[in-house]
């Protein structure tokens, strides 16, 4: 009769282990399935710019393979803090699983994000961070990072006795005072030797003038160093419009086509380029995983890569310089 009690008892536990098995895999496919509702608030929809552009479509791209509704919200201007935070107000209100928010300030954006977390809404930062760690995910590239790689390239191409100026996007933000903090730190001594920081608000135009200024305030400038698209390429126009970029050498972050052409002529000298397209990938693919309930990373690095008239043309640099020929072939996790 124990014998039998023991195979009764045996044969309890192997039906309960099965249940749970089976139950714990029909949970699995349920949160496959369901359907999740994300929004990407970015700091702004511009054609005109690659960087978000790429990011977008990655984020797009994610959305598509992991079967999630994604709907993008943005001002047309990427220093309008207060519109941000307006579509920040309203995607709170629809109360989607997740918000991806590309912070436009360190932290204006607070109070809010703190309410979308008070709602059950998870936060995931894409390319910058506040002040306060109200996120669940952060992707982003590595901006002390980016910035001391092309501090160091900068170095090795100036004298020591040569004047620098910066021009960054926008005051305040992350992604500004890591770069600039980044670049000086690459630069080593001759981070002496920058005369000027000025901040363009990530306009093309501005960004522009604002070089002329500078190359007028200081007739011996030989360097012109810019933070982001707007700023890199916008110092490059005018350096080239004077006629200076023999006397004047220009590196920067962000690429687009312009930047290549700018390059191509002998303006740029030296480029860090992030990895846009990865980057909003990640983010989205990082996000289903966590909503799901699977293993996820909480902290990405997209990373970033040097780019020279020496390199553009090699075969991965050229895939970050031309995003929009190679996106059906590239793999994100490059």
């Amino acid at each position: 009769m124990k014998k039998y009690k023991k195979w009764i008892i045996a044969g309890s536990l192997a039906v309960l282990a099965a249940a749970l098995c089976a139950g714990l895999y029909v949970r699995k496919v349920q949160r496959e399935n369901k359907s999740y509702s994300l929004i990407y608030i970015p700091k702004v929809v511009d054609g005109t710019n690659d960087f978000w552009t790429s990011l977008i479509l990655g984020t797009e791209m994610a959305a598509k393979e992991y079967r999630a509704d994604i709907e993008i919200m943005a001002p047309e201007d990427e220093n309008d803090v207060e519109g941000q935070n307006r579509f920040l107000e309203a995607a709170i209100e629809k109360k989607p699983d997740a918000i991806l928010f590309s912070p436009s300030s360190f932290t204006e954006s607070d109070s809010l994000l703190k309410t979308a977390k008070e709602k059950g809404i998870h936060i995931v930062f894409v390319d910058s961070y506040t002040d306060q760690d109200v996120q669940d995910i952060t992707v982003a590239t590595d901006n002390l990072e980016a910035g001391e790689l092309l501090g160091k390239f900068a170095a090795g191409i100036l004298n020591p006795e040569d004047q620098i100026a910066i021009v960054a996007h926008v005051k305040g933000v992350s992604t500004a005072i890591e770069r600039e903090e980044g670049f000086r730190k690459g630069l080593g001594d001759l981070a002496e030797n920058i005369v000027d920081v000025v901040y363009c608000d990530s306009q093309f135009d501005k960004s522009y003038a604002l070089t002329m200024e500078l190359m007028e305030k200081y007739p011996n400038l030989k360097m012109i160093a810019g933070m982001n698209e707007y700023s890199s390429v916008g110092a490059a126009r005018a350096v080239k419009a004077a006629g200076a970029e023999k006397r004047i050498q220009v590196v920067g972050v962000d690429s687009s086509q312009e930047a290549v052409q700018l390059m191509e002529h002998g303006v740029f000298k030296g480029i860090v380029v992030q990895k846009a397209f990865k980057m909003g990938y990640v983010g989205v693919r990082e996000t289903m995983r966590m909503l799901r309930g699977e293993d996820y990373e909480k902290n990405v690095n997209s990373g970033c890569e040097l780019v020279t008239p020496e390199n553009m043309y090699s075969g991965e640099i050229e895939k970050l310089l031309f995003p929009f020929n190679t996106l059906k072939t590239t793999n994100p996790e490059q």
